[in-house]
């Protein structure tokens, strides 16, 4: 248990009250997000905090990056509407553990490598969505019970205890660290609406919180193919919206911290989580990006903080319902929404004027994608697919050919960049066949043969060469670049001639 816990490792110097009082905060702060995205799926607040409570510990304990937060999100949220109002509760309960078998098997195949392809454009354009989303989210807090926009001395209440709390947060670390800004900022805003018996909102006005252990539940659908292939797709798009959002965040969290966390020890983790979820009640979830920030802006960098606060949050729960539920939401509003100053990215904004056009485009659709879709898994796909699109496009601009005819009356084609399916076209017109000597060499000393489509190409050119009773000699292919030739002799009859007194060039 201990090379997973990390608790007692002298070697990381944990300071056990930061760890400890940012949990407690982490814990309040998760409170009314669970219970909101539950509410917003459709089901009861419990579900939210039962999945909250089994997302943040399991991960916590076995996850790849200690620090991060996981719990019940909005993002599964969505995805898990429809299934609710169409098949009731018991099939979310059975999508969360297909969702985490997805995700635990993506782990064990080393998926989580994968995260990699995703441009730095599509990860700001992914976190200055979330940021807003985050935003957005709480100016829910300014409407009443009845969806209206708040007036008159409410607001103005409500509106003065958040710029409080967010003038806390924001100037008490220039003054003292011994406790965390945001959990200070809870206390002093509850301490002055209970002993001044201020009327406001409170955490009891959204949904009682009041519960016992999450009790242990196989889902009551029905074991058959139907029922999988009702479950199935919804269960392959919460497991990856779950690990799209989980690996982000924690590539975010290992910038800020300047450590490296385990992307596929962290996808098993939240596929147990899931698992568990589904099986303890709960709707499931993924990596929180707000309440991780939390967290790591309290000077938390060990697993005891999300333990900490999944445990406080069941406490809550179970015996605390009464005095949480007296927690008012401005304190819990301010705090979030300096969560979202914090998370976005102030510094893309610079990058409008400075970087190419293409990136400005991918970062601006993912963020928009993420704001009116809330489809992070969506968002994501399509600016990876945009910039690949893009990142081929300049590739095939940038082949080029030099010819020089030598001594010997023969032709060089010195080709420079890489050739591939987009610059097959290109490439091909690089070549005056029919007004060409009778020996030609192409030279890839600057080049790389890289995919079927430009083996295709080298076959039709070598061809037509060969036609007009033409010789063409590949110099300086590249190992990997003839072992695909080689590989591709069997589908196609590739023309290819190599001269036996010219050396592969492996190194230039």
């Amino acid at each position: 248990m201990k090379q997973y816990l990390n608790l007692f490792d002298t070697s990381l110097k944990i300071n056990y009250k930061t760890e400890v009082l940012s949990g407690l905060t982490v814990a309040l702060a998760l409170v009314p997000e669970a219970v909101a995205f539950a509410l917003i799926a459709g089901l009861s607040p419990l579900t939210g905090l039962y999945a909250a409570f089994m997302m943040g510990l399991i991960t916590s304990i076995f996850g790849g990056r200690p620090g991060m937060i996981s719990g019940a999100t909005g993002a599964v949220a969505v995805v898990l509407v429809t299934l609710v109002k169409s098949h009731g509760i018991e099939y979310i309960f059975g999508t969360v553990i297909l969702a985490g078998i997805i995700q635990m098997i993506a782990g064990f195949l080393r998926l989580g490598k994968l995260i990699r392809l995703v441009p730095h454009p599509v990860i700001f354009g992914f976190v200055n969505g979330l940021a807003i989303i985050i935003f957005m989210s709480q100016l829910e807090q300014f409407k009443d019970a009845s969806g209206h926009w708040m007036t008159g001395q409410s607001l103005y209440i409500l509106l003065g205890l958040v710029l409080l709390t967010m003038l806390i947060i924001w100037g008490l670390p220039k003054i003292t660290k011994i406790i965390p800004a945001s959990l200070a900022s809870i206390l002093v805003i509850f301490g002055l609406v209970f002993f001044l018996g201020i009327d406001t909102k409170t955490v009891g006005d959204i949904a009682s919180i009041k519960g016992g252990f999450p009790p242990f539940h196989l889902p009551t659908i029905p074991f058959n193919l139907d029922a999988l292939l009702i479950i199935f797709p919804y269960a392959a798009i919460v497991a990856g919206v779950g690990l799209i959002e989980s690996l982000l965040t924690l590539n975010i969290v290992d910038e800020i911290t300047e450590t490296h966390g385990r992307g596929n020890k962290e996808a098993i983790a939240q596929g147990a989580a899931n698992i568990l979820s589904g099986l303890f009640s709960g709707m499931g979830g993924c990596a929180m990006i707000g309440q991780s920030l939390i967290n790591v802006s309290n000077g938390a960098r060990a697993r005891l903080s999300g333990i900490v606060a999944s445990i406080m949050l069941l406490i809550f729960v179970m015996f605390g319902s009464g005095l949480i539920e007296k927690v008012p939401m401005a304190a819990l509003t301010g705090l979030m929404i300096m969560v979202a100053i914090g998370t976005f990215e102030w510094a893309s904004l610079k990058t409008f004027t400075k970087f190419p056009k293409s990136d400005i485009f991918v970062m601006v659709l993912v963020t928009l994608i993420t704001v009116f879709l809330h489809n992070l898994a969506l968002a994501v796909l399509i600016g990876v697919i945009i910039a690949a699109l893009v990142f081929a496009w300049d590739n095939a601009k940038r082949i080029r050919a030099r010819k020089s005819i030598d001594e010997n009356g023969i032709k060089h084609y010195e080709i420079y960049g890489p050739l591939f399916f987009a610059s097959v076209a290109a490439f091909n017109e690089k070549f005056d066949i029919l007004n060409d000597p009778n020996e030609v060499i192409i030279d890839f000393a600057e080049s790389r043969v890289v995919d079927m489509s430009a083996i295709e190409a080298l076959n039709k050119i070598t061809e037509r060469y060969h036609k007009l009773n033409k010789v063409v000699h590949l110099k300086h292919l590249s190992p990997d670049c003839r072992q695909l030739i080689k590989n591709a002799e069997q589908i196609i009859d590739v023309n290819i001639i190599e001269d036996p007194t010219y050396k592969v060039a492996t190194n230039r």
